[in-house]
């Protein structure tokens, strides 16, 4: 298969690259204190912080007037994030797409949870971010300069494509509906402190300067970034005694997504039946089943499959707990992913333009007809997910 050949290439490029280094001054955790980005100290918190999580939850539902929380969480999955762009293009359509009342990201899911958070009206500009020829540069490989940087691809065009969408308008819209008492949070992985950090994404934009707009743009490239195939993200921070840069990198290597913070999985929530998650629905950019596939005796092979094993295991372990706390607190939980049965490259590094665009019109056929949706109680989640009828998405939106 070509994508675990590729995983398993990019590990053996790693550990033939180790010694490329990213220059950044040492700093102990005495250091650390409340540190936080110049000037936006209220704008996230650790998901391993049990008051924060509280304190969170608390004002969701201050805003919410006490009633239920709806909740949409996008996965990580690099390229297959054009299957879940496909899913909400195609539930728009289905004409019963709800505004949500908490949209959060990861990875690739990151990039897509601010047009997903927008609504319909940015359908068209979702369409074409994940369907251009823009996102098939994504992957800039290096030259001789691989052996010397932590990081086999640029993120130059990573960067470049983040910035074509995340706008000054843009900024707005999320500020807007941040004032309304919606909720649009990003995760990234801190390395130095090895937890998710979850980050408020509309109080960040609801300070509406440059200095918002980069911070937004760097957390949406921070969260996209995988470890060993791009450079991690420093973002600068003020701690009590200095100046730091934290290392920021994919926030699917803590989480595959996030529904709540990590420390409320396990909770019961104060009047959790009544105003605990209502509807929570995940969209894992990914298949989730384990599949045969002869596994040939290579390193290569051995490598990429051991990685593909490990991410589906892990995804299915989320997706257990926090069905389980939805249900705990009254909610209903449904997620989507890429029918086990569906064929082609689904290893993330695959950015090819037909590959995506045959990613998308999947997530939009299914996601149009609602046959994307189950749940994992549902004797249909433990079967393959039934096609959609043929529906053919337009071409530009």
């Amino acid at each position: 298969m070509p994508g675990l050949r590729a995983l398993a290439a990019l590990a053996l490029t790693l550990v033939l690259s180790a010694c490329g280094t990213l220059s950044r001054e040492a700093f102990t955790a005495s250091d650390l204190g409340a540190v936080a980005p110049r000037g936006l100290a209220d704008v996230r918190f650790s998901a391993a912080d049990p008051e924060a999580g509280l304190k969170f939850a608390s004002e969701v539902h201050s805003h919410t007037a006490g009633r239920k929380v709806n909740v949409l969480a996008i996965s990580g999955g690099g390229s297959n994030g054009a299957y879940g762009a496909g899913v909400l293009v195609g539930w728009t359509d289905a004409g019963d797409r709800p505004a949500f009342d908490i949209v959060t990201g990861v990875s690739t899911g990151a990039l897509t949870a601010p047009f997903a958070y927008l609504g319909k009206d940015w359908d068209r500009r979702l369409t074409e971010a994940y369907t251009s020829d823009a996102a098939s540069r994504i992957l800039q490989k290096r030259g001789l300069d691989l052996f010397f940087t932590p990081s086999v691809f640029r993120n130059h065009a990573l960067r470049d494509l983040v910035a074509k969408y995340v706008d000054p308008p843009m900024l707005y819209a999320v500020a807007v509906e941040h004032a309304k008492g919606r909720r649009l949070m990003i995760a990234t992985t801190n390395l130095d402190t090895e937890q998710t950090m979850i980050w408020d994404m509309g109080a960040i934009a609801s300070r509406g300067d440059e200095a918002a707009l980069k911070l937004f743009r760097d957390v949406l490239v921070a969260s996209a970034s995988i470890p060993g195939v791009f450079p991690p993200s420093l973002i600068e921070v003020e701690g009590p005694r200095r100046k730091l840069s934290e290392m920021h990198v994919d926030g699917s290597v803590t989480t595959p997504f996030f529904v709540a913070p990590e420390t409320l999985l396990l909770s019961i929530l104060p009047a959790g039946d009544k105003t605990g998650p209502g509807e929570v629905r995940v969209i894992v950019n990914g298949q989730i089943d384990g599949g045969f596939g002869f596994t040939k005796g290579d390193a290569l092979s051995i490598l990429g499959r051991a990685w593909i094993a490990m991410n589906k295991a892990q995804m299915r372990t989320h997706l257990t707990a926090n069905a389980a706390f939805t249900r705990r607190n009254g909610g209903v939980f449904r997620y989507t992913a890429i029918p086990d049965d569906a064929k082609g490259d689904f290893s993330g590094l695959n950015f090819a333009a037909e590959s995506r665009r045959a990613l998308f019109d999947l997530g939009y056929a299914l996601g149009k007809s609602g046959a994307a949706w189950v749940a994992p109680s549902d004797p249909a989640a433990e079967a393959k997910t039934v096609a959609a009828q043929p529906t053919t998405p337009p071409a530009t939106r």
